[in-house]
């Protein structure tokens, strides 16, 4: 039943079918542990024999409702919820790179990310190589190495906006044999589905559009199950030979086309356990009932934001898919017909201090470091989420000294402009 239904529906009904006599709200399974009446009960569920509930590192009723929501909302055969969007991302990645591989991923991503890949992971000896996105298949192509195990980017990058073709890493990493690893978080699967599109894994920072109202941390990976692992065997042994710390499981033998994500929840979750707690799975979960109403209401608000800037006299440049003059706009177009998100970059004419002043002016848009909820808020890159990057890094990154992101929220449009208009006239 699920699969048939519409986004929306999902995202009211999916995840949690109540029985007779049980709540109609999914619970908060406000518990770490589990009871069991045998020992060998146990024993199956430590052993991946059997189903079921035992420590909340591993799997919570409350955690796994969202996570079949999301999961089907992306159409996976499964999710792993994260206690962030950035947990999100090293879990992708983590669960088939180790001491001595390497993986591509495109530069114009989120600076935390950046990071994650450029300094942390290299510490465990993973590699990684930055592509402009853009750039030409040949060009990406070049970046790859026999020891290359994943192509990662995101549908709509953080903060410089611009829009992946997806079919194109599709195509140069299926090319190679490894999957295409993409962070959805802007979109949403409202507005795009990667998996459609032939992207074998999905990653979200769900602290953003999916919660929606700036309360819960959080993150999701999801498997589309289309990878075939074992058809590069000798490229992810992690998943096609047995783990030795599962009395030699070979998880691809094991659980088909839910190997990927069975063995992050069994392997990378039980080790390094950045799970999701319960209740912010529950806030999670009421944000998620309403994300198919509060997304075209970001898109709307977004466009006549984008299209007043880009007529302001004030304005050096606009970055916005939604706008026809936008190099992304034909992408657009084509990944994602009824929106983007509510996220726009843009500069001011005149100095770093400008800017400043311009951001430090607005009365409604406030200055935060989240973005994507539903409420107006605004900052300057280069000099908060991004200052820990060298210039290079930041221009690599697409962040340009002059960008700031404006997250356009579900308020008034008429208000989000006029307070950006009385911040204009006191640059005069």
């Amino acid at each position: 039943m699920q699969n048939k239904m519409k986004p929306g529906t999902m995202c009211v009904q999916a995840g949690w079918t109540p029985k007779k006599g049980e709540s109609r709200v999914l619970p908060i399974f406000q518990s770490t542990t589990f009871k069991y009446e045998t020992s060998e009960q146990m024993a199956r569920l430590f052993d991946l024999e059997d189903s079921g509930y035992f420590y909340s590192r591993l799997q919570n009723p409350t955690v796994d409702a969202v996570g079949s929501k999301i999961a089907a909302l992306e159409g996976g055969v499964g999710a792993v919820m994260t206690s962030s969007g950035q947990a999100a991302n090293f879990y992708a990645i983590f669960n088939i790179c180790q001491a001595g591989d390497h993986f591509v991923s495109a530069s114009t991503i989120y600076g935390g990310t950046y990071n994650l890949f450029s300094v942390t992971m290299k510490k465990l000896g993973i590699d990684v190589t930055f592509v402009d996105a853009d750039a030409s298949e040949e060009e990406i192509q070049a970046a790859f190495r026999p020891n290359t195990k994943a192509l990662f980017g995101e549908t709509i990058s953080n903060p410089s906006v611009n829009v992946l073709d997806l079919e194109k890493f599709v195509r140069i990493a299926h090319k190679n044999g490894v999957p295409v690893i993409v962070d959805n978080t802007f979109a949403t699967p409202v507005n795009c589905r990667p998996i459609e599109w032939g992207v074998d894994i999905v990653t979200h920072s769900t602290t953003k559009y999916m919660d929606g109202h700036a309360v819960a941390v959080g993150g999701a990976v999801i498997d589309s199950g289309n990878f075939d692992w074992e058809a590069y065997h000798d490229k992810f042994t992690c998943l096609t030979e047995p783990d030795d710390s599962y009395h030699g499981l070979v998880y691809t033998k094991a659980f088909g086309k839910a190997a990927y994500i069975t063995k992050m929840v069994a392997q990378v979750m039980r080790d390094l356990g950045a799970m999701m707690a319960p209740e912010n799975a529950f806030l999670l979960n009421l944000g998620l009932e309403t994300l198919h109403l509060r997304m075209p209401r970001h898109c709307e608000n977004a466009q006549k934001v984008a299209e007043y800037l880009e007529a302001h006299p004030m304005v050096e440049w606009v970055n916005f898919c939604g706008l026809p003059s936008s190099k992304y706009n034909a992408l657009a177009n084509k990944y994602l017909p009824n929106g983007a998100c509510g996220v726009l970059a843009f500069g001011i004419k005149g100095s770093k201090e400008d800017a400043i002043r311009f951001m430090d002016t607005l009365k409604l848009i406030a200055i935060v470091t989240h973005v994507a909820d539903a409420r107006s808020c605004i900052l300057h890159p280069a000099s908060h989420t991004h200052r820990q990057l060298t210039d290079e890094q930041l221009i690599e990154a697409g962040v340009a000294p002059d960008l700031m992101r404006l997250s356009v929220g579900i308020e008034d449009v008429e208000d989000i402009i006029a307070d950006l208009e009385q911040a204009f006239q006191t640059l005069g």
